[in-house]
Parts: structure tokens; sequence; C-alpha cells
């Protein structure tokens, strides 16, 4: 009998040990969505590093990337399970503040990736230049219409660092570079079907415009559905990757996109919080990198590398 209850108290304790070394150790990783194949490239890099680095994570996110709060309920359920870390990338910079601000209180190292957020507290953010990528757009953009013309955006938020950045290192490039090109208009949406009935709203209303830029993988597979179900002609330009993305490069429905490196980003979030946790300095900003791809570049090896489906 008291061999028995050794046995069971040894157990105990040994599994006591085991949950404090998994929780000193586990990361939850917070994306800003699911829906896009961006994410699962982001969250398959994330795990490649955990493997690598001996720490276990989650991956979690709400279903589409406009809802805010619930976003910030799954911040909060995390920060609450005192993790050793937090990967986070923010439906909206400014909002979900103080939320991290709890983390920060409570010890927990914050490293953001995609989307920052307006705040010195992530110790580090995983991200594409978003400002110089889309100016890079923009620069395609203007050879393909010969650098005159009516032009419009599909962007897909405006809470975003992401939306911000991608919008306004568009807009920015436009006005510095190109006088002679007029942004006419500016659509909001996410989700595929909403950009695409933004589109085609956008084509009937400027009969004249000769280019649409698409901001992310949503944004941009709805351009590719309205210039195919319209027959439009406009030079279309997107952001991201995914198959629907390629496919309609290829059958020349769009002429090219930026590609990000998902897998390095979410490599670079595990990476930095491992490194946070040996005490290790980190930058405020790691530039992840992106490409410009299109019909002629997508089998180059260096291109194909950050290409996703």
């Amino acid at each position: 009998m008291k061999k028995t209850m050794l046995t069971s108290v040894i157990a105990l304790t040994a599994g006591m040990f085991a949950a404090s070394a998994q929780a000193e150790t586990y990361f939850p990783i917070i994306a800003k969505g699911f829906s896009h194949q961006f994410w699962q490239a982001v969250k398959a890099g994330a795990e490649e590093a955990a493997a690598r680095n001996g720490v276990t994570i989650t991956f979690e996110g709400p279903n589409t990337e406009a809802e805010i709060d619930k976003q910030t309920d799954i911040l909060n359920a995390a920060i609450a399970k005192q993790p050793a870390g937090l990967g986070f990338a923010a439906l909206d910079s400014q909002a979900q503040v103080p939320a991290l601000q709890k983390a920060a209180d409570a010890g927990i190292p914050i490293v953001a990736f995609d989307s920052g957020v307006e705040s010195d507290l992530p110790l580090t953010t995983c991200t594409t230049d978003n400002l110089n990528a889309a100016g890079a757009a923009a620069d395609k953009m203007a050879e393909a219409i010969g650098g005159e013309g009516e032009i419009a955006l599909e962007i897909h938020d405006q809470t975003s660092a992401t939306g911000i950045g991608r919008r306004d290192g568009f807009v920015n490039r436009i006005q510095e570079k190109y006088p002679n090109i007029t942004i006419v208009d500016i659509k909001y949406a996410n989700d595929a079907l909403k950009a695409a009935d933004d589109i085609k709203a956008t084509l009937q209303a400027y009969p004249n415009l000769k280019g649409i830029f698409a901001s992310n993988e949503g944004a941009a597979i709805g351009l590719a559905v309205a210039k195919k179900e319209t027959g439009s002609q406009v030079v279309a330009i997107g952001y991201d990757s995914g198959k629907t993305q390629k496919d309609a490069i290829m059958d020349g429905t769009l002429l090219g996109s930026i590609t990000q490196n998902p897998v390095g980003i979410g490599q670079c979030v595990v990476d930095s919080l491992a490194k946070a946790l040996k005490g290790e300095t980190l930058p405020k900003v790691v530039d992840t990198g992106y490409y410009w791809y299109d019909a002629t570049n997508m089998n180059d090896p260096q291109v194909a590398a950050v290409l996703y489906d």
C-alpha cells in the first residue's frame, strides 16, 4: 500500500514538474484570422521554429479579420494562462494596446508580427516593410499604365498597421513620383466577396479607370473576380500570394503581386520569443522581406520559396 502511494506521489510530482516546464515554454501566437492561406503559411513557420527551439505553441485567431472584439477576447484569454511569451498580430493598432499592457504588467514578453501596435510594449515586430513594398507596387502600376491616368485602391482595412502602411505606401509613392496619375477612389474590404462588389462599383463609377491595387489576399481575389465578371481590361495588381492569386497572374487577370515571407514571419516570432527568454536584446523591427512576382519570375527559386498555396 505504501509503495503504491509512494509511486502515486512520484507520478504526481513528475506531472507537476512536466506541466511547469511546459508552462515555462508555452507561447500563444495570435493572428488576425484564419481565412487566408497567408496565415496558414505563418503558422507553418511558427511550428517549425517551435520544434527547433523546443517550445510549445498554439496558433489562434478570429474567423475573419473584421472581428476586432473577438481577437481581443482571444488575447485576454491567452494572457490569463500566464504564458512564457506572446506573439500578436493586431487587427487594431490602438484599441488592443490596453490588453497588451496587461501582458507586459504580468512580465510576459510580447513579439508583434505582421501588424504592430502604436506602443513600445512589443520587444520587436516581425513584419514586411509595408510602406516600401506598397511603393514598389505603385511603381509597377505606374509603369504598366504609362505614367498617367486614373487609378483606384481596394485596401483590406483602415485600422491595422498593414492596412494603413500599404495604403499610405502606395498613395505616397504615386503622389511623390507620378503627378499625372490620379487616385480617384479608395475603398476598404477584407472579404473577397465584398471587395469584388466594391470594385465593380468603382469600375462603373469611373469608366476611364486604368488601374486598381488590392492590398491583401482577400482584396486581390475580389479584384480578380470583378475583372472576370465585368470583362474589364484595367491593370490589376495584388498583394500576398495563394493559389487563386497565382492562377489569376498566370492567366493574365492580375499583372502581378507583392509577396511577403509568411513562413519567415512565423519563424521570426517564435525565434524572437525564445531569444527574449534567454535575455537576448532584440531589434525593434525585423524586416522579413518582400518580392514582386509576376508570370515571368514565379518559378525563380528565390521567389518561389516565399510563395504559398
